[in-house]
Formats: C-alpha cells, sequence, structure tokens
C-alpha cells in the first residue's frame, strides 16, 4: 500500500475524531469502529451505526496501559491481577476492570467496570498515539452483516466517505478474548 496514502488516511482519520466523528481501523482479526471515549456524541453516533444498546457497555483499546488510566480503578488491582493482565499485552485480549467512579456511562454503560485492550496492531497503536488517547472499539459491521474484514468490505457496509484508515487486519479469525481481571471468568473466547 502506497505509504503516502496510508500517512493522508491516518491524519485524516485523527481530524475525524477531533470531530466527534467514527472511523474504522484495523484491528488485530476485523475492522473496528472507532471514536473519542470522552465524546458523548461521538459515542452515541456510534451506538446508532451499530444500533447497540447504551446499557450494553464498549470496549476501549490502547496503545500502552497508561492511556486507560483515565478510566479504570488501577488501585483496585492486586500485583497478581496486574501480572495476569501484563503477560497478555499488547495483544488480542480484552480485560474486564474496575472502572473509575468518573468513566462516563456510556462507555460502562450498566456495569462498574470497563473492557480494555493494549493493541499490538501496528496501526492501532500507531493512531491511539497519534490521538493521544484510546478508542472506543467495536467490530465494523453493520447489525446483521458480517464484521468487515477488508478496506472494500467497510466501504461496502458503510459508504465511500466513511474515514477509514488503510491497513490490514493482524490476520486473526477470531476477535478478541475477553476476560475478567479480577476472578479470571472467561467472557468471550478468542
Amino acid at each position: 500500500m502506497n505509504s503516502s496514502a496510508s500517512d493522508n488516511a491516518l491524519q485524516h482519520c485523527v481530524r475525524m475524531l477531533h470531530q466527534h466523528q467514527v472511523i474504522a481501523y484495523p484491528t488485530e482479526a476485523v475492522f473496528g469502529l472507532g471514536c473519542d471515549p470522552d465524546s458523548e456524541p461521538a459515542v452515541m453516533k456510534l451506538l446508532a451505526i451499530k444500533q447497540r444498546p447504551i446499557e450494553k457497555g464498549l470496549i476501549l483499546i490502547a496503545a500502552d496501559y497508561s492511556q486507560l488510566l483515565p478510566y479504570i480503578a488501577d488501585e483496585c488491582l492486586s500485583d497478581e491481577q496486574r501480572t495476569r493482565m501484563f503477560s497478555r499485552w499488547p495483544g488480542p485480549v480484552t480485560w474486564v476492570l474496575p472502572a473509575r467512579s468518573s468513566t462516563p456511562a456510556w462507555l460502562t454503560g450498566r456495569f462498574s467496570s470497563l473492557a480494555v485492550r493494549v493493541s499490538d496492531h501496528p496501526d492501532v497503536r500507531q493512531l491511539c498515539d497519534l490521538f493521544g488517547k484510546p478508542l472506543v472499539s467495536t467490530s465494523a459491521n453493520l447489525t446483521t452483516l458480517p464484521p468487515c474484514r477488508t478496506v472494500a468490505e467497510v466501504l461496502a457496509q458503510f459508504g465511500d466517505d466513511f474515514p477509514v484508515l488503510l491497513g490490514e487486519t493482524g490476520g486473526r479469525d477470531n476477535p478478541s478474548e475477553i476476560r475478567d481481571v479480577v476472578t479470571g471468568e472467561l467472557f468471550r473466547q478468542g
């Protein structure tokens, strides 16, 4: 892929995030839809696109753990829980952690916890680093349709003008595993 086109797409996506828009970007297995987690209007747009109820909560994806600290209650984790979590990061494991009381309900839904992931996908890491914080992350697909795995599929489902970060998924067949960091309970097999 043309490096200049990729750089332009990256800059465009970051501008769209700052303008409270929803973007698509490649992750470990599928393309994700994302937005600024601190922008209620952006999150509401994302939920409307996905026809996803706010009560279900959302996942944040980040370049590194420090980007997640404003949203999670790190002080509630034991050394053992941190060790368990960091042994699987960066990578395709999403952990459910206690949320800070200040974390918006549009992220946590009906829960007092928040699902978070430190990605090992280079495009995700670059996007989050350039944006300066994590992104909301949910699979890029309209209700009833399969998740998009290519840029062409994103444009076919969401339209030619939809902001998409050019790139390829990490090649995994399954979406990220989801586990509770406190109990170790498996919510979704990866």
